[in-house]
């Protein structure tokens, strides 16, 4: 693979963030909500988020970029 430009890598980190910024409000609002469907649709939203977030982390991790270090969800 190509060495990425300064300005990917950004976009990369800030990609990241926004995913895992999104992912904590979901499971934040999801505690609110009592209807079961919706319910479901918020468990169906963090699990996809998640898996993104995983997909980053492991583009990241394989193409060791330099000074990146990683973000662990909970």
């Amino acid at each position: 693979m190509r060495q990425l430009m300064d300005a990917e890598v950004l976009s990369l980190a800030k990609l990241l963030e926004m995913e895992i910024n999104g992912l904590a409000v979901a499971k934040t609002s999801r505690l609110a909500v009592s209807d079961e469907q919706l319910q479901r649709m918020y468990e169906t939203g963090i699990t996809a988020a998640e898996a993104r977030i995983a997909g980053l982390q492991q583009f990241i991790n394989e193409n060791q970029l330099a000074g990146y270090q990683e973000t662990n969800i909970q």
